[in-house]
């Protein structure tokens, strides 16, 4: 089996270094950050092909620490009920899931501070070359480093990333925090709101200190409104030190006069139970809502998997499923071909593909029918997150 260099060390590059480790490859996973990558990202919506190597392996035991919503429950401007169905869907935090990789990994060929900035191919092997100065040379690169992929930019230079019009704000809440009439109105539900021109969203997660048991979880919120391309994007994206990012901002980097603005809209345009989740995040953040689409995702003995390939937007909550299942089918591939690169990349990449579009199509659809036409129906099982097709993450069996 190859020699592996992943570039990205997130929870798909992790996985990707796991499972390739366990088929026989030699593998280390390079990731640009100084420091570990604990304390990123909130809610997590669990999808069976996104845990497959924790569950395979016995590594974790999702029910002592992900939560769980028995409905879809959709509420009207007032903060009652338009429509209560059983879907239960079962959510984490990032840490949670990061930190098991990566202690399943082990940090002897996990390297920190390793920033990706060239690749040199031949018919024998990659070249990676990093900031620090350093080479190592791969049998096999796998390109895991996310939306604004180094190794994309590498490999398709011409692919650029497609803004979708506007943003989610995100943030969580101590359940404890809440009045009791919020938190029923809240409880054990994947909770929607949804107006022409916005929506937003609800759902238990656990606590930064693990607890998963109501009344001590945390309410994470997402809420998407628009912003139109050009200054306001940019000026919305300006953090507090005049810094202008570029697909996000993090807790504490949102300007006051932005803040206030969350905050009153949240209040005008919200059901009470979801506005006072907004009132009472302290750190508000937001990512920008783009497309990333690639018409190859093999290289030569590179390939590119996850949001590296095919950024998606969140609506169907299945961007890590889609990037784990890239990991899955290429480790697949290279045990049809007995480990040779060329031959599995070719037998790979064209699901990968077909998945990838099919998925990108599908949330970019669900976005623009919930910002833009105003035509969601609550209820509508087409609304439903899932990987392939919609409700295929619903009732995962958690043990």
């Amino acid at each position: 089996m190859p020699k592996v260099a992943v570039v990205g060390g997130s929870m798909i590059g992790l996985t990707a270094g796991l499972v390739l480790r366990d088929l026989g490859c030699e593998v280390d996973v390079y990731e640009r950050s100084r420091v570990p990558l604990e304390g990123r990202g909130v809610g997590i919506v669990l999808h069976p092909q996104t845990v497959r190597y924790l569950l395979d392996n016995r590594l974790l035991d999702l029910s002592a620490v992900s939560t769980s919503a028995a409905y879809h429950r959709y509420l009207a401007d007032d903060g009652s009920v338009l429509s209560e169905d059983g879907r239960r869907h079962h959510f984490t935090g990032y840490n949670t899931l990061y930190g098991t990789l990566l202690r399943a990994f082990g940090r002897e060929r996990y390297h920190l501070a390793s920033e990706a900035t060239g690749i040199t191919q031949s018919e024998d092997g990659v070249e990676i070359e990093f900031a620090a100065g350093e080479r190592v040379t791969a049998d096999l690169l796998v390109g895991a480093d996310g939306v604004s992929s180094f190794v994309r930019r590498a490999m398709v230079p011409d692919v650029q990333p497609r803004y979708g019009g506007y943003v989610a704000w995100r943030g969580v809440v101590d359940e404890k925090d809440l009045t009791p009439e919020t938190f029923a109105a809240l409880d054990d539900s994947l909770t929607y709101y949804f107006r022409p021109g916005t929506h937003a969203l609800t759902y238990p997660i656990p606590n930064y200190d693990g607890a998963v048991e109501p009344g001590r979880r945390l309410m994470n919120l997402v809420w998407y409104r628009n912003v139109p391309e050009g200054q306001p994007l940019a000026d919305l994206l300006t953090d507090r030190s005049g810094r202008q990012r570029d697909v996000s901002l993090p807790p504490g980097a949102v300007r006051d006069e932005y803040l206030t603005d969350f905050r009153d809209t949240a209040v005008a345009q919200l059901p009470p139970p979801i506005a006072e989740v907004a009132l009472k995040t302290a750190e508000p953040f937001l990512q920008v809502m783009i497309d990333v689409e690639v018409s190859r995702m093999a290289f030569g003995r590179a390939c590119i998997v996850g949001d590296a390939a095919f950024s998606v937007r969140p609506h169907a909550a299945a961007a890590t499923a889609k990037g784990a299942d890239d990991v899955w089918a290429l480790s697949d591939a290279l045990r049809r071909s007995g480990g040779d690169v060329p031959e599995a990349l070719r037998l790979w990449e064209p699901a990968q593909l077909e998945l990838g579009r099919a998925l990108l199509a599908r949330t970019r659809d669900l976005g623009e029918g919930a910002q833009f036409r105003g035509d969601w129906v609550p209820g509508d099982i087409g609304l439903t997150f899932g990987l392939r097709e919609p409700g295929d993450s619903a009732d995962m069996r958690v043990t």
